[in-house]
């Protein structure tokens, strides 16, 4: 018996052996032949140059200048070769002093490890023609290895600065957003650049090498070449140039739109600046110049600025007035003062308008009409309204983080403030003023609808896709009474804006004066704006689209603090529509 268990004691571990060494060599083959595969097959990841942005015309308005990237081999802090390395870096310095020893050396010293094997990239950029006499120099030094290198370039500097964007180094926050991320060095921060980051950035490429125990390259066994896309915008830089130049460093907004197709020929956010000072990272000086300057040169005020509209929502609580069993032929006798509990309303005009209609009230901006038809309509029939004219809704244009803007209603109210709505809150509201705050984009596109019964989406890029006009079913019973108040603004006696729009080109418009600070009711007689310390005037709103009889382009003005929307855009819009025509923009019948 004692016998016959050592036996099954040895078979036992035979059979353990047996199926070990099965283990070893057939089951366990295929990871470690994988395993061995890694160890000297590698996928290295490439990019493409970053796709360019183009106007209509085939402009370029961002492009890549090509240069040399500037890589030290690692592992050179020991004993042996630290001299090697100090005298590259000596070599840096000399014929490039912006690269100072005492910051190579730190950068170097942060970026080397033991598990490192790629170069270490010591300067991302230098101009072609600032490197090349010297290339010889640096490509004889076996220590350093000189890469094609590129860097983003905007030609038109501050033109259309806000639109186009720029870019910015990738950090470790965009890496945990999107791992492949590492593989760039640069991603679109702003404007278009940031939009369609994924378009200009393009896709990886990828090559499966071959690499010996020291991680060099001895063969490439397949390769898949990165792919890039350039886009071509609705800009037309040419007359992008004419309204930055006509704008003269005021401080807005201008937008120019196709009404038909939400093309966007050309948008301006006041002040502009030159997206280059971000390529190589902002200095402090430029840094701290632009967001001292109480103008707000760093919002994009075409979708981020919210302002309260004032008198260009007038057209838009007309017909609201109009939906709601207000007869067409409504109307009142304005003296300039509407008394509720013991406020005073007043009318703009200190003698009033005396008896007024709708046509009237949007000619000559009569506030004591919309006043007294807001006490009919109420607040939430406004809200509706003006919601299918798109206020309070985000246009869909082609920019990073537009704003809602807000479209006020008993129901905002309580959710938004926990408060109750007062009926002197509608009355403000009934003239744009109040909790109502919009966006240029949005009175630009609620322009277009007026003009065509249509909301478009406004974009930039060059895409049918995009062409997107939802109804927005108004009667042309309605839209006639709106649009001859908008004509005669432009066109008639005592029209807001007849002094000061002169153009061969029928214009419909609406000025609009946008309190930025509330008028005390112990105020007898209200100040001019000229009268008013220059942060505490009124917005100017201008806002407009032609040809009258055949709409075509929506021109949308915003000057800040500028005062009344005709004398401060109504020059401006003309001259805007006089380049149009001049560009053969214009349509004619």
């Amino acid at each position: 018996m004692r016998l016959k268990g050592i036996i099954y004691f040895i078979v036992a571990i035979c059979i353990l052996l047996l199926i070990r060494v099965y283990y070893l060599s057939i089951k366990s083959n295929t990871y470690y032949e994988e395993l061995s595969v890694q160890n000297y097959i590698k996928d290295i990841y490439t990019t493409a140059p970053r796709g360019a942005i183009i106007d209509r015309n085939g402009i370029y308005l961002a492009i890549n200048k090509i240069g040399f990237s500037i890589t030290v081999k690692p592992h050179m802090r020991k004993r042996k070769n630290i001299e090697n390395l100090k005298e590259i870096f000596h070599l840096i310095e000399k014929y490039y002093p912006q690269y100072t020893y005492k910051k190579l050396f730190k950068k170097y010293k942060k970026l080397d490890s033991a598990y490192r094997h790629k170069y270490i990239k010591m300067v991302d950029y230098i101009a072609y023609d600032d490197f090349f006499k010297f290339y010889s120099i640096f490509n004889s030094n076996e220590h350093i290895e000189i890469k094609s290198a590129t860097k983003r370039y905007y030609p038109f500097k501050d033109v259309a600065g806000h639109i186009i964007g720029y870019t910015g180094r990738v950090n470790k926050k965009d890496i945990s957003k999107d791992n492949d991320k590492k593989y760039y060095s640069t991603i679109g921060r702003s404007g278009l650049e940031k939009y369609y980051n994924n378009k200009l950035q393009g896709t990886l490429g990828v090559q499966k090498v071959k690499v010996n125990a020291l991680y060099k390259v001895i063969d490439t066994l397949d390769e898949k070449l990165p792919q890039v896309e350039d886009i071509k915008t609705t800009i037309d830089i040419r007359l992008q140039e004419y309204i930055h130049k006509v704008f003269d460093k005021q401080a807005g907004a201008v937008v120019v739109m196709d009404v038909n197709s939400g093309e966007l020929l050309a948008a301006s956010s006041f002040p502009e600046f030159d997206n280059n000072i971000f390529v190589n990272g902002i200095s402090h000086k430029d840094w701290n110049k632009i967001i001292n300057d109480f103008n707000h040169p760093f919002t994009n005020k075409l979708v981020n600025g919210k302002y309260p509209p004032g008198s260009v929502m007038k057209m838009g609580v007309a017909v609201s007035f109009l939906e709601n069993k207000i007869s067409p032929n409504f109307k009142v006798d304005c003296n300039a003062s509407l008394m509720l509990g013991k406020r005073n309303f007043r009318c703009w005009k200190e003698k009033g308008h005396k008896i007024t209609g709708f046509v009237k009230a949007i000619r000559e901006s009569c506030d004591d009409f919309f006043y007294k038809g807001s006490l009919k309509v109420g607040i939430n029939n406004i809200h509706d309204t003006l919601d299918r004219f798109g206020i309070g809704h985000t246009t869909g244009v082609d920019q990073p983080n537009e704003s809602k803007g807000i479209n006020p209603n008993k129901l905002w109210k309580k959710k938004n403030l926990n408060q109750p709505w007062y009926v002197g809150e509608t009355v403000v509201s009934s003239i744009g003023q109040g909790f109502i705050l919009v966006t240029p984009m949005q009175i630009a596109r609620y322009t277009a609808s007026l003009a065509t019964n249509k909301l478009p989406q406004p974009h930039f890029l060059q895409d049918d896709s995009l062409i997107n006009n939802i109804d927005v079913n108004v009667s042309k019973r309605d839209l006639k009474i709106i649009r001859k108040g908008m004509y005669d603004v432009a066109n008639t006696y005592r029209g807001t804006a007849v002094n000061h729009i002169k153009s061969k080109i029928t214009i419909a418009a609406k000025t609009g004066t946008a309190q930025v600070v509330g008028i005390p009711q112990s105020e007898k007689k209200r100040m001019k704006e000229h009268e008013l310390e220059y942060f505490n005037r009124s917005h100017a709103w201008l806002t407009t689209y032609a040809p009258y009889e055949n709409p075509q382009y929506v021109v949308t003005v915003l000057v800040e603090h500028g005062g009344h929307g005709g004398s401060a855009a109504g020059k401006m819009v003309s001259k805007i529509y006089k380049k149009l025509d001049q560009l053969g923009y214009i349509k004619k019948n």
